[in-house]
Formats: structure tokens, sequence, C-alpha cells
């Protein structure tokens, strides 16, 4: 089962490398810079161009103080992200105060900061700079500097023209951020729920190989163990019968008799010419799988039919993992009885796994397989994946579907198979996962050379 410690959540908060927040700012410092310079003196514009500059020479000053500060590495947090893009928010309302406001052509370039906050910090982070932003841009509306032009000539924008401005960028800054937001979020549901399968499937591998370490340490410990055992049995030769040293000597030697029948069973476990641990038929699989989730007042029905010879395969941690996980969830919606079928031909083998409870929500239906999928807006992640209910009225209403789910179609789907989730059809009710793998990949997935 998967947890989810405080610390791991810390690490999988949104976070940006500072090195990411000085390049982008360095750019900024060289696009004014450039800009002032064509504005004033290629174009002959007037403007305040020493005030311009000091504000300029700030960013370049704050991105060589944070260069000596902190190395390239470093990786800063959201607050800290926040404040800067902040201050670039001000240092950009400053230079459009000089230049125009928003008569200014560049304007639109204060929606950046927020677009970065969108796709590196979180919502509240966002949410604050675009306020922000939104009221810089408010009082560029009627406090501004004349736009630069040529001597003599002054533009005087209309207000409507400037109040249209103005409401392009909250359009075009609420939009942009919510897209982003959207996006980014997605992205790193994506990767935290793919590093949480992979956590799933190392610890199912390494309880698997438990059977290998087992063999290893027989075999270190079967020459010692032999030196004992032949020692032992010459020990209890060398005294008459009745003598308290033969009886010792014959304890031991029965002692070490027993400790070789022992290490002979571990030896087995891993043994390729062991075909009840190497190899699993499918009915063997759904036996495993379900075993655990019986005795909790639904029942399993397990049946596994086809033509042809049964599909014989590997055991494989991720399969083992992916069914239960699936499996557990059918009991626990389902309100009396669940189905877990297994059917194979010539080309497929397919695993069905149908429960009579809700079924699946409309709404959440078409996105099933991805992380974090529920109708709930905040949902609670559970060990094991699953998200928490807060009551059985929450349960039934087959809404509530977490990070499991993901983990199990990724490990799924890892192995070969192809993962499907629907509703029966009316006059029946309830869910249904279809998993199918080609009968070629089972089968050469069985095929393991003897070492």
């Amino acid at each position: 089962m998967i947890s989810t410690p405080e610390g791991q959540s810390r690490l999988l908060d949104p976070q940006i490398k500072l090195d990411t927040l000085v390049r982008l700012r360095w750019l900024a410092v060289a696009g004014q810079t450039v800009s002032l310079l064509v504005v004033h003196y290629l174009l002959n514009f007037p403007l305040p161009i020493g005030y311009s500059y000091v504000l300029v020479a700030a960013s370049a000053w704050l991105n060589v103080i944070l260069k000596i500060r902190w190395p390239s590495s470093t990786r800063i947090s959201k607050n800290a992200a926040a404040a800067q893009l902040a201050y670039d928010i001000i240092q950009l309302g400053g230079l459009f105060y000089l230049t125009g406001g928003l008569g200014n052509p560049f304007c639109f370039l204060i929606l950046a900061p927020v677009v970065v906050s969108a796709t590196a910090l979180s919502s509240r982070n966002t949410i604050i700079l675009g306020a922000l932003a939104g009221a810089v841009v408010t009082l560029l509306t009627a406090f501004h500097m004349p736009l630069p032009w040529y001597d003599g000539t002054q533009i005087d924008l209309p207000p409507l023209y400037l109040v249209g401005v103005w409401f392009s960028l909250m359009c075009s800054m609420f939009f942009m951020a919510t897209y982003s937001l959207r996006v980014a979020e997605e992205a790193r549901q994506l990767s935290n729920a793919l590093a949480a399968s992979d956590m799933v499937l190392a610890h199912q591998k390494h309880l698997s190989a438990l059977d290998g370490l087992a063999t290893a340490a027989a075999h270190e410990l079967g020459t010692p163990l032999g030196t004992i055992y032949l020692t032992a049995k010459e020990l209890s030769t060398e005294f008459e019968k009745g003598d308290p040293l033969r009886e010792d000597a014959e304890l031991v030697y029965s002692q070490a008799a027993r400790c070789r029948e022992i290490l002979k069973k571990l030896t087995s476990l891993s043994s390729d010419a062991d075909q009840v641990f190497q190899r699993m038929p499918i009915s063997l699989l759904l036996s495993d799988v379900s075993e655990p989730h019986r005795g909790l007042g639904i029942e399993i029905k397990v049946n596994a039919e086809g033509t042809g010879p049964e599909p014989v395969g590997v055991r494989d941690a991720a399969i083992s993992y992916g069914l239960g996980n699936l499996l557990e969830n059918a009991v626990d919606f389902a309100e009396t009885t669940v189905l877990f079928e297994a059917k194979w031909d010539e080309k497929f083998v397919e695993i069905f796994i149908v429960d009579d409870g809700p079924g699946f929500a409309p709404e959440v239906l078409a996105r099933m397989g991805e992380p974090y999928v529920s109708k709930r807006s905040a949902p609670a992640i559970s060990e094991d994946g699953e998200e928490e209910f807060e009551d059985e009225a929450e349960r039934q209403s087959g809404g509530g579907l977490g990070l499991g789910f993901f983990i199990a179609k990724t490990l799924l789907e890892r192995s070969g198979g192809r993962v499907n989730f629907h509703n029966r059809k009316d006059p029946e009710h309830g869910a249904l996962v279809h998993i199918r793998w080609l009968r070629e990949t089972m089968d050469q997935g069985a095929q393991t050379p003897e070492s």
C-alpha cells in the first residue's frame, strides 16, 4: 500500500530554481535596456531616461546580489518566488508609468510574471500576483507620464480606448493564468502519481526478491552447516551409548539435519525448476489476488474458462498489485457480489472485475485512470491510495476514485495489458473493469530460460 508522509508531501510542493528567475530577469533587463536605447537615442523620443535606467539597474543589482548570495542550483520556496515575481510586476509598473502607461505597446509584458507563477507556483500565489498586477494596471489607467513621441507632439489617448486596453489586459491575464494553472497542475499530478506507482512497483519487486535472498543465504550457509553435520555425526559414534556426550552429539547431529532440510526448502523458492513458484496459471493468479479480500461480507465469485490450454505466466508483482487494487475497489462498492473472471482464446487473455454497486459516476467515467480523479474538489488520499469518504452515502455515490486507480492502470499497462472502465448496461447496475493482454505476451513471459 502507499503512504505519503508529510516530508514527502513537502518535497512534492511546487518549487522553482532560483537560477530560472534570475535568467528570466536578465532577459527582461536586456530587453528593457535595448528598448530604452532605441526609443530615446535612435527615435529621439523624449522620456525620463535617468529614472527609467534606475529601475532597470535595480533589477540588474537584484540579480547580482542573488547570484552572489545563493548558488545557481538553489530551489526557493513558492512564497519566496512569488515575492520576486511581485517585485518584477512593480518594476514593470514603474517603467510603464514613466513611458506612457497603458498607451505603451509593451504593457502586455506585465502579464509575464503572473503566467510564470501559474506554471510554477500554487494557485494562491497566482491569485495574489494577479491581484497585484490588476491593481498596477488599474493605476496606470489614470496615472502615468505622457507617451514618448516626437518633440512638440503629445498623444492623448481617449479614455474609452484606455478602458478597452485595461479590460483586454484583465481578460488576458485571467484566461492565460487559468489555462497555465490547469496544465501545470495536471502535469504535477501526473508526475507525482507516476512517482508513487514506481514506489509501489519497487516495493512489490522487493518483496518478490526475498526468495532470491533466501536462496543466496542458503547457499552461503550450506558449507559450514555441512561441516557441522558431518562432525556431529562422527562424534556421535565416538562415545558409548548412555554417555551424556553422545546424547549431546546426537542432538547437534539431528538439529543440523533439520537445518539442512530447511535450507533445501529455501533454495527451492527461486529455483527455475519449481513451477509452483516461478509459473502461475491464470486461475491461480485469480485465487491468490482474491484471497485477501474474502470475509468482508461480499461474495467474490472466481471463474476461469476459455478455449485451448490455460494461460501460464511468470509471477509478476505489478499484475498482482494492479488486479488487487481494482478488486479491492470493487469489493468496497459492491452490494453483495463481485465477479472476478478470466477468459482466454488463441489471441487474447482477458480478466473482468464486475460488481453490483452504484457504478462509476458519469462525469468521471471518461477520466478514469487519471491521477486524483474525483467529484469533490479536495479529496483526501488514504494510505492505500484511495480517496477517503466522510460517510456511507458519499461512498455509495460511486464518485470517490483516487491515486490507487491510476497506479493499478499504470502497472497493468506496463505489463502489456490494456485497461478499460465501463458501467454495466441496464437493467443491471455496477462497474465493470476489463483488462486484456495478447496471449503471446503472457506465453512469452512464461518461457524464461532455466539457469
